[in-house]
């Protein structure tokens, strides 16, 4: 069936779909690889009693087995919704569906999603907003889901009935107030911050939600002068058993799915990659892949962006030291293809990489030159988190070019460690903050310096009446 017989929304709910069933399929067949099968849903158990500030990884929680149960779960629900919601689905309801089941490995869980997830339909009732054009603002308000885990779990108690944490009546309460207030405050701070960084930095909610988490964790902790959480942590004979890295595993089951969307793009698109070159020419400012290219070369664009990932942490493991194929790890392949239909593509997106690197050599020179160790190494759980998420600068290599998304990418790499203690690492977009923070500040430098951006569509240089014409047009489309 060739791709035009089929609408954009279609495909859409058929990608999400896909990941969902894979998930699932995969649980099983982790249950068997890990023999910890008949332990998956006591595990999934845990995964969700678990208050799970950044970075728990739900590999050691709960297993790979249970950890794939949740995405699946989780996932499923969301397409559900995507399915059942009149309306079209767009390539911000996939965008919003990644980063739910990225975030199914290390902080996320279907009990710790619906709070956040429903909140906002209240919002968008009271308003009379379509529920599905604004369904991915529901998806990412999931960010805010450690918070309900500490207040359900942890925050208004001090003991543990037989070893696991209880309900409690107070816990409720208060994870039902908090949740209202998120579903009325998430939708008017993201078109704040859109603003700021002015759709530099793909990951918009992440800005957002960090300022805001910032201000949540402060006033529930340091002002009520209450101990924060730590990561929550148990003994996986399992996970000790794989050496904390499931590389083999992850690394088979990303090729088969990232092959599996490249092959059904390929033929989706009447069996051939045409226009797939023209696609990795646009700046990914403010684009739309779906509407422009088509779903079928999107398809192509998210395992060809996947396998680019995928690749690159194969590459760093073997030359240095740090975490494997973790929880995390595995999440942030997931998060790194949130925005394939709407921005990121290989050549914008490797200068960010790049900036990583150059971040990691340079720091590595000067420690030499100093008779000092490096403390860190571009696979430490929270470079290569930061790297997946530093992939939404890539606007910025694509209008200012390459050297601009290398330093992007080295300024971002430079923070990308620090900003989560601002939130207690209860907003799981930490990435997308540290991404926001970095356009907030190279952005005015680039403007200033660089007043003629880049148009990677005619590959020349724009003039003034150009510049103010796209300047327009964005306003129109904001």
């Amino acid at each position: 069936m060739e791709g035009k017989k089929l609408s954009n929304s279609t495909l859409i709910n058929g990608v999400a779909l896909g990941f969902s069933i894979a998930f699932l399929i995969s649980s099983l067949a982790a249950g068997i690889y890990t023999r910890d099968l008949h332990n998956i849903f006591h595990g999934w158990y845990l995964i969700m009693t678990s208050p799970s500030p950044l970075v728990t990884d739900y590999l050691e929680i709960g297993g790979l087995p249970s950890a794939m149960l949740n995405a699946g779960a989780c996932g499923m629900a969301c397409w559900l919704f995507m399915v059942g919601l009149k309306g079209e689905s767009r390539p911000s309801t996939l965008a919003g569906y990644f980063l739910v089941v990225a975030h199914c490995f290390y902080g996320l869980n279907f009990l710790t999603m619906w709070p956040c997830f429903l909140a906002p339909f209240l919002y968008l009732h009271l308003k009379k907003l379509d529920y599905k054009g604004n369904l991915h603002v529901c998806m990412f308000t999931t960010s805010f889901g450690p918070f309900i885990g500490e207040l359900l779990f942890r925050y208004t108690q001090d003991t543990f009935v037989f070893g696991h944490p209880t309900l409690t009546i107070s816990g409720v309460l208060l994870t039902l107030a908090f949740s209202l207030m998120l579903g009325f405050i998430v939708p008017a701070i993201l078109p704040g911050a859109h603003a700021w960084h002015k759709g530099y930095n793909l990951y918009n909610g992440g800005l957002a939600f960090g300022l805001f988490g910032f201000f949540l964790f402060n006033f529930f902790y340091n002002t009520m002068g209450i101990d924060p959480s730590s990561k929550p942590t148990r003994f996986n004979p399992v996970y000790e058993q794989f050496g904390h890295s499931f590389q083999l595993y992850a690394n088979c089951f990303f090729l088969i799915i990232f092959v599996i969307c490249i092959v059904t793009g390929f033929f989706l698109n009447s069996k051939s990659f045409r226009g797939y070159e023209e696609l990795t020419r646009d700046t990914g400012h403010q684009s739309d892949f779906a509407t422009k290219y088509g779903m079928p070369l999107c398809l192509i664009n998210i395992g060809t962006v996947g396998l680019f990932f995928l690749f690159y942490l194969d590459i760093i493991m073997i030359y240095t030291e740090g975490a494997g194929f973790t929880g995390a790890t595995i999440g942030v392949i997931l998060a790194a293809l949130t925005f394939t239909c709407m921005g990121q593509h290989p050549k914008n997106i490797w200068p960010i990489l790049a900036g990583y690197q150059l971040l990691y050599l340079f720091t590595l020179a000067i420690c030499y030159l100093n008779g000092r160790e490096i403390s860190w190494t571009i696979t430490t759980q929270g470079y290569i988190n930061g790297v997946a998420f530093a992939t939404g600068l890539c606007p910025i290599s694509g209008r200012y070019g390459r050297r601009a998304g290398i330093v992007a990418g080295f300024m971002c790499a430079s923070m990308c460690t620090a900003t989560s203690a601002l939130h207690g690492g209860l907003v799981l977009y930490n990435g997308g903050f540290t991404s926001g923070i970095t356009a907030l500040i190279l952005l005015p430098i680039l403007e200033h310096y660089i007043p003629k951006t880049r148009d990677f569509m005619n590959n020349k240089k724009l003039n003034k009446e150009e510049m103010i014409a796209i300047v327009e047009t964005f306003k129109t489309h904001d």
